[in-house]
């Protein structure tokens, strides 16, 4: 079974209809142990993707605060080679991105062939905060919508893949994340007044996000709901997705690599040979 909801095109997505507190009926103990598991070979499924320089990955978390971004990262990073993978995390437009089209500041970031790219938050802010905020007018964040859509298309056909979580916890669980940052000494940095202020907003953040994630999941590049009030949870549901997304490309990276050892064992009895021009 997938622990993760994968969104349909043409959905119209409740997020009240998904419980955020679902385990599957896994004990903690359990859950850790078959995210070990799919762990070691998603870092084979890595190494495969990465050797064969075909296909790139692109993972984009999203999630209100204290959701799990950083979290999940962190797990996904236990068991990923960082040697290729790269985390980007988008905060508030500097001057300069702000001069330029919404998507200039992600664009530079994708993924080149053969590696990851992991965005805690994304371009889907310009259709999240911007529009909770009134940032910019209707007009223009309804048509970032279709915008979004064509980019990620564009992604695709040159060989991205893009795997779209959205961590979802519940509003209760929120507010025990917050309250815990203010008794743990290690966390107090994370302390924000404005993340109580954004509380205040939380049904115009859910409108926000149904609507990103009914518009925004394609056949290619879908929507995946993550129940994240439990974290051990979240982290073995993203880390399957990861695994089951790659495994079909596994045959083909292998086929490629056999034909590039076969063209190097070519090359290298030429050079034994004395038949290089060098």
């Amino acid at each position: 079974m997938s622990y993760a909801y994968k969104v349909k095109p043409g959905d119209k997505v409740r997020l009240s209809s998904f419980d955020p507190k679902e385990h599957a009926g896994l004990s903690k103990d359990k859950a850790k142990d078959l995210t070990e598991d799919l762990g070691t070979e998603m870092a084979s499924l890595q190494e495969l993707l990465f050797a064969a320089g075909q296909t790139s990955l692109l993972i984009v978390l999203q999630g209100l605060d204290t959701s799990g971004k950083d979290g999940a990262i962190r797990s996904i990073l236990t068991y990923a080679n960082v040697q290729s993978c790269r985390v980007i995390p988008f905060k508030v437009p500097t001057s300069e991105e702000l001069a330029h089209d919404f998507l200039w500041r992600v664009h530079r970031e994708t993924p080149r062939s053969g590696a990851v790219s992991i965005f805690n938050r994304s371009h889907y802010e310009d259709v999240l905060i911007v529009r909770v905020h009134n940032l910019v007018p209707k007009q223009t964040w309804e048509q970032r919508y279709q915008q979004i859509n064509q980019f990620e298309q564009l992604l695709i056909s040159s060989g991205v893949l893009i795997l779209k979580f959205f961590l979802h916890i519940s509003k209760e669980e929120q507010r025990e994340r917050l309250l815990e940052r203010e008794k743990d000494p290690t966390k107090a940095w994370k302390l924000a007044v404005a993340d109580w202020k954004e509380r205040e907003h939380w049904d115009s953040y859910m409108d926000a996000y149904e609507d990103a994630l009914t518009r925004c999941t394609t056949r290619e590049a879908p929507w995946h709901i993550v129940p994240s009030d439990h974290k051990w949870f979240r982290n073995l549901a993203i880390t399957q997705c990861i695994v089951e997304s790659l495994r079909p490309f596994k045959d083909e990276w292998m086929k490629h690599l056999e034909k590039m050892g076969v063209e190097a064992k070519k090359e290298l009895q030429k050079y034994r040979n004395g038949e290089t021009g060098n």
